[in-house]
């Protein structure tokens, strides 16, 4: 899901494709049962309880050696070959308006944006200390993992994105060059074939099994070094990252470096849980907590791929941002859980179902929003037609609804990001009404113009030339509307604004 607000100039954190040096330069980072290996796999059983004397029991971790020498060979290196031009040159540039670049596709207006243009992918020529010139040779590298003794690979999308040629290594040195069946952006999986029998594979698991401070270990290429082990605990499961993707990672504090992308997470019993993908820096390397894409997602696109070509996700058509504790207070929430619903696609599914901004969706199916990711997350891996139940708080009172889903392809859904908290005051706002030619052109029926932002609205984000929408839900057709609708406010109000095109939630805390 996209971001709806405008993104800060000075990034912070950035996540980082954990293929970076290897994986083209490019960028990245359903539930289905698992599906298992052939009978080359066999499962690992992890150390038994130790019995100190006088104590209490203790698991010892897991045989990584017997880990590895099971499944090593199943783990392969990907090798690609590509041009500038396809591996992270931004076409649309200009020397004058860049003068250094950040991956291909990758709009001005992303978080990572400006990371990637101040400091480039480690150890990528071309890429933030130098311009490209088109069509130049490129090489990385990558990892991936054999699912099917004919052939079926593993790896992330962003591996073998704008890649000419791909290369797959086995343990015993073979090399094939490889098909690429089709590639999810969504996911940052993609699908491989070699044409080779009577491989070694390994075996799927369930990240349902897994429990946060579970040991796991990732095998893969880092920096090139083929087939080097690391291993780790489970840091948390279901994490929403603003990525734009709609999977709900695995957090581990495995080592994951350039190079280990697209390889696999095994469990202490030898199956794999998870492709790794992304890490989370400040150096652009390795700092302690990477993640990876649950394996139950990535067979759910494996078998869309080998079946259609393609995966399939499906949309809400809805805008939603974070439910925080001045949220809460203004919607009267026992605790600051859900997606708050910004904007409404008009005639979307969400739209069809009565779904209306202001409205928060607490569960889906009868799984709980705890933040607002968990909601895109959960849609993106269902199937466009699929029916879905929808509770959300409305005006203090629960509600429930059944939508329709829709296609993603046709359009994508966006994650708000919500402003600063306001400071103490009255709102402060200095207000006009919209002329109608301003109401045509940016496509609104009422509001009001912020002449002037003071005290607590300034504080809050709000600015001149954002249009007031509604207060708490109520319209802000005219002065008297906000009047209202102030007189009924209590310590927080929720504040519904247009900004460049996008509507977002803005909390005002109040004196």
């Amino acid at each position: 899901m996209n971001t709806l607000v405008s993104t800060p100039r000075r990034l912070v954190m950035a996540l980082v494709a954990a293929g970076a040096i290897g994986a083209l330069g490019a960028t990245g980072a359903g539930l289905v049962g698992a599906v298992h290996g052939d009978a080359h796999a066999q499962a690992v059983v992890a150390t038994p309880l130790v019995q100190p004397a006088g104590g209490q029991p203790v698991v010892a971790a897991p045989n990584f050696a017997d880990i590895t020498a099971r499944n090593g060979a199943a783990v392969v290196n990907i090798s690609v070959v590509g041009t500038s031009r396809s591996m992270g040159d931004d076409e649309g540039d200009t020397a004058s308006s860049r003068q250094q670049r950040a991956p291909q596709g990758m709009d001005p207006d992303d978080p990572f944006f400006e990371f990637f243009r101040q400091f480039g992918l480690p150890g990528m020529p071309g890429i933030g200390g130098r311009q490209q010139q088109p069509d130049v040779p490129m090489r990385g590298e990558g990892s991936g993992f054999i699912v099917s003794s004919d052939g079926v690979i593993l790896t992330n999308a962003h591996v073998v994105h704008g890649a000419k040629e791909v290369t797959v290594k086995l343990t015993d040195r073979r090399e094939f060059n490889a098909k690429v069946l089709g590639a999810d952006p969504k996911t940052d999986v993609a699908v491989l074939k070699i044409d080779a029998k009577g491989l070694p594979t390994v075996r799927l698991g369930q990240t349902s099994n897994l429990r946060v401070g579970d040991w796991v270990l990732a095998i893969g290429s880092p920096f090139g070094f083929e087939n080097s082990v690391t291993a780790g605990v489970v840091s948390a499961k279901g994490r929403s990252l603003p990525d734009d993707s709609f999977v709900p990672f695995l957090q581990t504090d495995v080592a994951i470096n350039p190079g280990n992308s697209g390889g696999p997470l095994f469990n202490a019993q030898g199956e794999v849980v998870g492709i790794n993908s992304q890490i989370y820096t400040r150096s652009g390397g390795y700092q302690g907590v990477s993640f990876a894409i649950p394996i139950e997602v990535a067979t759910r696109v494996q078998q869309q791929i080998q079946a259609t070509g393609k995966a399939q996700h499906a949309r809400l058509g809805v805008s939603v941002q974070e439910v925080n504790q001045a949220f809460a207070d203004s919607f009267r929430l026992d605790r600051p859980e859900g997606a708050l619903v910004s904007s409404v696609e008009p005639g979307g599914p969400a739209a069809k179902a009565g779904l209306e901004a202001g409205d928060v969706v607490r569960r889906i199916d009868g799984h709980a929003i705890v933040g607002s990711g968990d909601l895109p997350a959960y849609v993106g891996q269902a199937l466009p037609g699929q029916k879905v139940t929808l509770e959300v708080w409305r005006k203090g009172a629960s509600k429930t609804l059944s939508a329709t889903l829709g296609d993603a392809s046709d359009k994508a859904a966006k994650v708000a990001r919500s402003t600063p908290d306001a400071g103490k005051g009255k709102l402060g706002l200095a207000l006009r009404p919209l002329q109608p030619g301003e109401k045509k052109q940016i496509g609104v029926d009422g509001g009001l113009l912020v002449a002037q932002a003071n005290g607590p609205a300034a504080m809050a984000g709000i600015m001149p030339g954002d249009v007031l929408l509604s207060i708490n839900g109520t319209p802000a057709r005219d002065i008297d509307d906000v009047r209202a609708a102030m007189a009924k406010a209590d310590k927080t109000v929720a504040v519904l604004i247009w900004r460049d095109g996008n509507k977002i939630f803005v909390p005002v805390r109040l004196g």
